[in-house]
């Protein structure tokens, strides 16, 4: 990324996609590599134009953000994904964070609200608040076995990676973790990074949501 964050902007409204590269394109740090105007022509973007973090609507009418954003973190070395709606209580937000993406924008957050999201996405750290993810888990629809699950798949953690799992479902950053548990960040890292192996999950919102699931965050 030495020469800057590349972003890739899809959404069926040609005026946002307009707006959101226009505010993208001159944020410190940022360059919007291309544009898609539905969830299936990401794959094609994805081709043409090397990408560190897809900007990703989530209702669209041919191939909607949740599906897109499942094709994209199927893909080897993909980009990380933010999604983007209207409504911080849209259960399809859910939906998308499960589906692979690494946190949320409401579509009429400030612009430099935007571009720090973009900037800590592509740092590794999260954009969640654990007060709107709890309010979104809330209100979605659950399947009766996802505490079941999430409680068993929890046991396989050492007790220093649950400590961790739980610290990242709090909604806290490496540096803040490493602080709280008196570790380095590098062990942090470590630790999140054998997390994920150990749980097949894509992204650190997964565990987020994985321990919001197991009811312990």
């Amino acid at each position: 990324m030495s020469q800057g964050i590349r972003v890739l902007v899809v959404d069926d409204d040609a005026l946002v996609r307009s707006g959101l590269t226009m505010m993208l394109d001159g944020a410190d740090g940022v360059i919007v590599v291309g544009e898609a105007g539905d969830g299936d022509q990401v794959p094609a973007a994805l081709d043409a134009h090397p990408t560190d973090i897809v900007l990703m609507d989530i209702r669209m009418p041919r191939v909607n953000g949740i599906v897109a954003t499942q094709r994209v973190r199927a893909r080897p070395q993909p980009p990380e994904v933010i999604v983007l709606t209207t409504f911080d209580s849209d259960e399809n937000v859910l939906r998308a964070l499960r589906a692979g993406a690494s946190g949320f924008l409401l579509k009429d957050a400030p612009p430099a609200e935007i571009a720090e999201a973009v900037r800590r996405v592509a740092a590794g750290e999260p954009i969640l608040s654990p007060r709107i993810t709890r309010r979104l888990m809330d209100r979605a629809a659950t399947d009766a076995g996802a505490y079941d699950r999430a409680r068993g798949a929890l046991r396989v953690l050492s007790a220093r990676e649950h400590e961790v799992a739980l610290a990242v479902g709090a909604g806290r950053t490496n540096a803040e973790i490493a602080a709280g548990l008196h570790l380095s960040v590098a062990t942090v890292k470590a630790h999140i990074t054998r997390i994920l192996t150990k749980l097949e999950l894509g992204n650190r919102t997964q565990i987020a949501l994985l321990t919001h699931d197991a009811g312990l965050c």
